[in-house]
């Protein structure tokens, strides 16, 4: 059996679960681990409470640099109507709620 490699530790179950999935549309196996021990925060010591995701030593730097893909800013748009800048994410501007139309970086 391969060697694995710790790729992230936090407390985010959903986070983890969503990180998990990626990693496995993208071919590389993943384990959860300390998903069950969640259900003792604040009863456990603080190093307990994390949920981590463990990926094997051969696929490790694959699996980076799809997590590191996640943090890619998208360009930033100008509302139309309030010339507000508003970031890549948003559909309507957080301002006046006009649609996104116009993108800069």
């Amino acid at each position: 059996m391969e060697e694995r490699s710790r790729m992230v530790a936090g407390g985010n179950l959903l986070q983890a679960h969503t990180w998990k999935g990626l990693l496995e549309t993208s071919g590389i196996e993943v384990e959860l681990r300390g998903e069950a021990l969640l259900g003792g925060i604040g009863e456990l010591p603080v190093d307990l409470q994390n949920v981590e995701l463990w990926v094997c030593e051969s696929k490790y730097e694959l699996a980076k640099s799809q997590l590191e893909s996640l943090n890619a800013e998208g360009p930033r748009w100008r509302c139309v109507k309030c010339q507000e800048m508003n970031e890549a994410s948003f559909d309507l501007c957080w301002q006046c709620g006009t649609e996104s139309c116009e993108i800069h970086n």
